[in-house]
This record gives structure tokens, C-alpha cells and sequence, in this order.
């Protein structure tokens, strides 16, 4: 090798010096890049790392029966779950509780209980603050003591609640996402039908997200395309006004929404006074006003990848196919519209990932059943202070997001010019227009535009083949 490297390189005295300092300036090199993202990088793991981790986390943990009630689990654990617990689990209740440092612990315990069983929080509170109990000094007079207290200590459905959630680690608030359960014997079964909420949630808000895309892309597609056929100068001048919506709130945006669409808003006196309508329409507090303050809020978000796509497009295939013998419309569909399929993609993906998280406009512009997943989220963070529930939720939101990235990065494939499908049958038409069969199918991408001008352009118009490549 070092011989090569001398015959090669004369001059050089040790070759083998060079390479290992070549090796050590390439080694610099990565490293001071590096350096470079090595903030961001850090502040990608505080700011969006750390958090996800600690939501994935909360969805599974239960420390609240477990860090309160440490001694009634452990009686529980030899419980059938079926008949009245012994008497030493009445009194290592009333031991737990006793031990409490603050009614903050009984209240994190009473309400964690009462998402079991409705009524749990009163009947803990309750005996909270009856403590000490005076003359209990068995765990039979402790079982009598409790029960004659509140005689809803001789249900099983409470000390089953304890029971089941006395692990720190749990699955209960993920399977409750999708609608299923743990029954008293730990067995998963699904919800009474009245209590299938989550499933219908989801739905809607993949129909919310979808419909919203949908509108976003038949507003948007003409309005790129129109933008990248107007000179620099202009298309820089109106791709501001698409771009002045990022500079106001949302929050502003939604309250001006409320204000066009309400009743005596200026959408209905518009349609009224000319005549479109006799009665004002009902454009508030329901699905209607929700899509469209979305889309207006969205719009930008498709019309920008599929701007940045269509401006890559060179204007001359359209041209070229019109020439050939292809109606304008074909050659639109047929040629310039499958070179749009990555902003296409792009922008759809872009757009329903952003709608699926939104709770601010269906909050304010939405009915009941116009609510979304997030609108949930916050109402078990702020209303019920449910975390484990909250990040459940929102690590359901999050897997549907990555479900759906992995799906449209494994099945939307991009039949434009480079396509390898498209590329193969282009320089099979033209080995058929020339009778070159020596032209490889698997020919390197960037020849194949120059195989076609030289083989394909110059024999169409003497072949019947024009209605294939348009």
C-alpha cells in the first residue's frame, strides 16, 4: 500500500503520515460540527425529549394508593377480592391514614380512588378527619369503629379499587385510552357501551383533521400554483400576505372568527343583503365555524411545501406536452400534477399532524361534539387533575402521530420523473421508438432525462405513441 502511495504521490516521504493526518483534519472537522449543533442538540433534549419521556412515564405510573396506603396493600395482596376483607385491613387503613403528613396526600388518594369508584373521595376525606379513632384498639374494634363511621367501608367495590391499584406501575390509564379495562380480578375486558368515550374522540378528531387537509389542499394547490407562475418579484410580494397570519396570535385570529360568524356577524349580513339567504346560518358553536377558522389557521402550512415543490417544476413540460398532441387539462394532470406529489404529501402530513393536537379553536368556536382529543387532555389536567389520564391521552395522540409519519413514509411513494417505475418505462418507449435495446432499464437517474430528449423527442412525431408519454 505504501509502495502505491509512493508511485502515486512521488515526493511524498511517508505516506502513511499524510493519511493519518488527513485522518486527524477530518476528525477536526466533525467535531467542530458538532460542536455546532451541540446547543440545539441540547436544547432539542430539555425542551422536547425530557418532556415526552416524562408523559410516557406518568401514563403508567400509580404512586398514590401505593405511597399513601403502603400497609392495607400489603394485607390486600393475600384478599380474594371477593368477600368482606379481613379485620386487618380496616386497621391498616386506619393506620395509613393516620400516617398521612398533610390532607394534600388524602386528597391525591381520595381522588385517584374516585376515578375508580364514584363516592371514594367522600368516604376517605371523611375518615381522614375522624381520625383518631377513640377506643379502637383491636382490628376487629377497628373494622366495627369504621364501619359504624360510614358503613360504606363494608363495600367491596372500595377495597377492590385499593387492591387493584396498589402497584406504583399500571396499565389502567392507557387501557382506559382505548376504551378497555382491568376488571377486580385484573382481567382486561372493554367498557360498558355508555362509557366508550375515547374511541368516538379519536374518530372525530381523525375526521376533524382530515376534513380540514382536504380543504386546505383543494385552497392551497391553485394558489401555489398560481404563486409559482408569477415572476420572483411578485410571487415574493404575495407570498407575504400568505405568511401575515404567523404574525398574529390565534387566540386573535379565533376572536375574529367569532365575531364574522355569529349570528349578526359580517359573513350572515353579507349573504343576507345579497340575497343568497333570508335567515342568518348557524356558523358558531358547531362543526362549521371550527373547519373554517382551521383552515384559515392551516392554509399557509400547505401552501408553502407545495410552493417550494411547484417553483422545481420547469414550466417547458407543460408546453412540451401541449405541443405534442395533449389537451392543456391532460397535461396538467397527466404531467405537472404527479411532479406535486411531494409537497402534495408534505404539506397533507404537515397539516393533519398540526390539526389532531389543536384544542384553543374547537374550544372556543366548537359545540360538544365538536370537541377534540387535546380539549380532554387539558380537561383532566386543569378540571380533574387526572395526570395519569392527561399523558395517557396524549401518549395515545402522540403513537397516532407516529403511526401516522410511519405510514406515509412507507407507503406514499412519489411517482414523479425520478421515480424508478417511471423512469423504466420512459426508456422502455424508448427503445421501442428507436429499437434501442441496448439502453439499460436500471440506467442511472440523470441520464434518463437526457435518453429521453435524444431517443424519445426526436421520433415522436413519427410514432403513434404521443398519448403515452402525455
Amino acid at each position: 500500500m505504501a509502495s502505491a502511495l509512493t508511485a502515486t504521490l512521488p515526493g511524498i516521504a511517508d505516506p502513511r503520515a499524510l493519511q493519518r493526518s488527513l485522518a486527524r483534519a477530518e476528525r477536526r472537522r466533525k467535531l467542530r460540527a458538532f460542536s455546532l449543533t451541540l446547543p440545539l442538540l441540547v436544547f432539542l433534549l430539555l425542551t422536547f425529549m425530557i418532556p415526552i419521556a416524562a408523559l410516557l412515564k406518568r401514563a403508567v405510573e400509580n404512586p398514590e394508593v401505593a405511597n399513601a396506603l403502603p400497609r392495607t396493600v400489603v394485607v390486600l395482596d393475600h384478599w380474594n377480592r371477593q368477600d368482606t376483607p379481613p379485620p386487618e385491613a380496616f386497621a391498616a387503613v386506619v393506620a395509613d391514614l393516620g400516617a398521612l403528613p398533610d390532607s394534600a396526600d388524602a386528597g391525591a388518594l381520595a381522588r385517584r380512588l374516585n376515578s375508580e369508584v364514584p363516592g371514594a373521595r367522600s368516604l376517605v376525606m371523611t375518615t381522614y378527619k375522624a381520625l383518631p379513632l377513640e377506643g379502637a384498639t383491636t382490628p376487629t374494634d377497628v373494622k366495627a369503629k369504621l364501619i359504624a363511621l360510614d358503613d360504606r367501608w363494608a363495600d367491596t367495590r372500595y377495597w377492590q379499587a385499593i387492591a387493584k391499584n396498589g402497584s406504583r406501575w399500571t396499565g389502567d390509564y392507557l387501557l382506559a385510552s382505548v376504551d378497555l379495562r382491568r376488571d377486580a380480578q385484573g382481567r382486561i375486558e372493554r367498557m360498558p357501551t355508555d362509557q366508550r368515550v375515547f374511541g368516538r374522540i379519536l374518530l372525530r378528531t381523525f375526521e376533524i383533521s382530515g376534513i380540514v387537509t382536504l380543504w386546505c389542499l383543494l385552497l392551497g394547490y391553485p394558489l401555489a400554483y398560481w404563486l409559482s407562475t408569477l415572476s420572483a418579484r411578485k410571487a415574493n410580494v404575495l407570498m407575504i400576505l400568505v405568511l401575515v397570519p404567523f404574525w398574529t396570535s390565534i387566540l386573535v385570529r379565533v376572536a375574529a372568527w367569532i365575531v364574522l360568524l355569529q349570528s349578526a356577524g359580517l359573513v350572515n349580513r353579507a349573504l343576507i343583503a345579497t340575497g343568497i339567504i333570508d335567515r342568518p346560518l348557524a356558523l358558531q358553536f358547531n362543526r362549521t365555524g371550527v373547519i373554517i377558522a382551521m383552515v384559515h389557521i392551516l392554509l399557509p402550512f400547505m401552501i408553502l411545501p407545495l410552493y417550494s415543490v411547484m417553483k422545481s417544476v420547469p414550466p417547458t413540460y407543460l408546453r412540451a406536452a401541449v405541443s405534442l398532441g395533449s389537451s392543456p387539462l391532460a397535461a396538467f394532470f397527466r404531467v405537472y400534477v404527479p411532479q406535486t406529489y411531494p409537497g402534495i404529501g408534505a404539506g397533507a402530513l404537515l397539516v393533519f399532524i398540526l390539526s389532531i393536537g389543536y384544542y384553543v379553536t374547537p374550544a372556543l368556536l366548537g359545540g360538544a361534539d365538536d370537541q377534540m382529543l387535546s380539549y380532554y387532555i387539558a380537561q383532566y389536567t386543569n378540571v380533574n387533575v387526572n395526570w395519569g389520564m392527561a399523558s395517557a391521552l396524549g401518549a395515545l395522540l402522540l403513537s397516532a402521530t407516529l403511526v401516522l409519519y410511519a405510514v406515509y413514509r412507507r407507503v406514499v411513494k412519489v411517482p414523479g420523473l425520478r421515480h424508478p417505475a417511471r423512469q423504466a418505462r420512459l426508456v422502455g418507449l424508448a427503445r421501442r421508438l428507436r429499437g434501442r435495446a441496448a439502453v439499460p432499464a436500471a440506467a442511472h437517474p440523470r441520464h434518463h432525462s437526457a435518453v429521453i430528449q435524444r431517443l424519445v423527442v426526436p421520433r415522436l412525431s413519427d410514432s403513434g405513441l404521443v398519448t403515452q408519454v402525455v
